[in-house]
């Protein structure tokens, strides 16, 4: 039973939201701002009941609202949860096809975590959690995955310590029995969710919803929060501008590639039948 209620900010609310929980600045805003919200969410993608999260402290804070003078300033939050594991949880809306490399290279930073002396025993774990509105893997697309180091012939777990876990908001029809279980797909509804109906609607049976929704509308009504959102939205569509360019240009010299290797092959071609026909001529 759902014991938290809607603000009455939230309850008075309609219309569509310009900027919701799939704007990386508003994910990181939000989830920094409520930390119950942060351990339902972490609850569901890391299959815990929420009484076996007993602390989630967030390592890289930022100040709400303040300006980012980096525009490549990353959003990703990073976490420790228990006094033990490492999270590292980022909203990615902008495929630059280069996920698994990306997501590879954030949570091998995150795994070296000894110190001078330590045991290699006694390396952290460390889970890189991506939430995207893309596949990673367009061909065998699946809405949440979980992935570790693995033996590929006995399909023996090398190593738990060092994971990578994908939930894909653009394949939420995928969701299995046990995503739904562990209300994933809701998770990704809400993060998705345009307007303020649709996030009141699918908020008010569960707690960690609720929290989430009052604390995105409480955000929302901040102008400063709406600026940096709009600017890691302009910043988004610049990259995706600027990636549009690249791959078309190299589309563009791919076919001129093609083509003058198509005009190499017909070229020699000639020269062959040139070269029968001069034959033929001289035997004559």
């Amino acid at each position: 039973m759902n014991k938290i209620k809607f603000t009455p900010e939230l309850e008075k609310a309609t219309g569509e939201i310009e900027y919701n929980m799939t704007n990386d600045y508003m994910f990181r805003a939000l989830f920094q701002k409520n930390n119950n919200a942060l351990k339902g969410l972490l609850s569901s993608l890391l299959h815990m009941l929420p009484e076996e999260i007993l602390s989630v402290e967030i390592t890289n804070p930022i100040i709400i609202g303040e300006a980012i003078q980096d525009k490549e300033f990353r959003l990703d939050i990073k976490a420790v949860l228990n006094n033990y594991q490492q999270i590292n949880l980022e909203m990615q809306v902008v495929n630059r096809y280069d996920w698994p490399e990306r997501s590879i290279g954030y949570l091998s930073r995150m795994y070296n975590n000894l110190q001078k002396g330590d045991q290699y025993i006694n390396t952290k774990p460390a889970i890189h959690i991506g939430i995207l509105n893309f596949s990673p893997f367009a061909d065998q697309p699946i809405f949440y995955s979980r992935n570790l180091l693995m033996d590929i012939v006995q399909h023996r777990i090398y190593s738990s310590k060092f994971a990578v876990n994908v939930l894909d908001l653009s394949h939420i029809e995928l969701a299995t029995e046990e995503d739904k279980e562990w209300n994933l797909d809701f998770w990704a509804k809400l993060f998705k969710a345009k307007t303020w109906e649709e996030i009141k609607m699918l908020a008010k049976d569960n707690e960690y919803f609720t929290e989430a929704s009052n604390t995105l509308c409480d955000l929302y009504a901040n102008f400063n929060v709406r600026e940096r959102c709009r600017d890691r939205e302009d910043y988004e569509l610049e990259q995706k501008y600027l990636h549009d360019t690249i791959a078309k240009q190299e589309n563009m010299l791919a076919q001129k590639d093609d083509m003058l290797a198509q005009q190499a092959k017909e070229l020699e071609e000639m020269k062959r039948k040139i070269q029968e026909l001069t034959k033929t001529l001289a035997d004559k």
